[in-house]
């Protein structure tokens, strides 16, 4: 019998094994990647009686892999609150899935798990840009405004963390990242004690933030914007906080952050209104490598000469 671990590499994904493993240590193979890559169900060659815990990846984009799975007698704990399509009905599949523009992996594995690892909860909650539901989990908990401060600014930049064209762009790997952090069960300890990591991952976040305010707009109404970064490695590693700092700082518009790409495409994050957190997910399906959930969603692959057609659809999704 043998165990895998498959779960998304930004903050909500990491922050919900902790949570699980912390509490029922595995020695399972870890399968995970940057946050666009999440078709990782694809690398699990199960038998029967093997373990999988799939954590903040679209079910719908692994259903043909899940299918196999079971298929080949796995067990599957599936967690997640992206585009599910299809539920598959199988005693040997246990689903948590909450589409909620509100709701994070991390949040749904900790009511699973009532509040066992908490603040950890609250870590990948903030840093899916879901700070209301992060601070309703901290309602009746005796966190200090300065310690909350802390847990926002940690999943923040675990979730800064995850974005770029593959590994050599980020800081740590997920893999890495997560070791470091299943050792604390409080992750202010992770944040004191490792603070040489803590202090790695904010250098790289404000040196990259701060070259990402000099991005001048690209495409502007009432109800939209779309900013356009290079095809660099801070760019890429920066598209997805600026996406939802953008989010924060205009609440009632969407944002869309355009990455170019060596390939001569594009990488797209989509934002919908902080106002009104749905569509994201319903516009970016309609292009071949995208998705995501109803409040943020993506494009992995938007070819050039569909960034017009993007950006039109974008305008009628939003139009206010």
């Amino acid at each position: 019998m043998a165990d895998y671990d498959v779960f998304n590499g930004d903050a909500d994904g990491i922050c919900a094994l902790i949570q699980l493993r912390q509490l029922e240590s595995r020695d399972s193979t870890l399968i995970t990647g940057v946050k666009r890559n999440i078709q990782l169900l694809s690398q699990v060659n199960a038998d029967a009686g093997d373990r999988i815990t799939v954590l903040d990846i679209s079910m719908a984009k692994n259903s043909d892999d899940l299918m196999r799975v079971l298929s080949h007698g796995a067990t599957v704990f599936y967690v997640d609150h992206h585009a599910a399509g299809e539920v598959p009905v199988s005693s040997s599949l246990i689903s948590l899935i909450n589409e909620s523009p509100n709701v994070s992996t991390s949040l749904l594995v900790n009511n699973y798990l009532r509040g066992a690892r908490l603040a950890w909860g609250v870590v990948g909650t903030f840093g899916d840009n879901l700070k209301s539901a992060a601070h309703g989990m901290l309602k009746n908990s005796e966190f200090s405004q300065e310690q909350i401060g802390l847990l926002e600014k940690l999943g923040i930049y675990m979730n800064y963390n995850g974005y770029g064209s593959d590994l050599t762009d980020l800081h740590y790997t997920p893999t890495e990242l997560y070791q470091l952090a299943l050792e604390y069960e409080n992750p202010l300890d992770f944040i004191a004690d490792g603070h040489h990591h803590f202090d790695k991952l904010e250098t790289g976040y404000h040196n990259d933030f701060s070259a990402v305010q000099s991005v001048e707009v690209f495409h502007q109404t009432p109800s939209v914007a779309v900013f356009m970064l290079p095809d660099e490695p801070w760019a890429r590693r920066v598209s997805g906080v600026f996406s939802n700092d953008l989010t924060n700082q205009y609440p009632q518009r969407a944002h869309a952050v355009v990455t170019e790409k060596a390939n001569g495409c594009y990488l797209v994050s989509v934002r919908a209104p902080l106002d009104n957190r749905v569509g994201a997910n319903v516009l970016c399906s309609q292009f071949e490598s995208g998705g995501g959930r109803e409040a943020a969603a993506g494009i992995n692959d938007l070819p050039a000469d569909q960034l017009g057609e993007f950006i039109d659809k974008f305008e009628q999704s939003y139009l206010g």
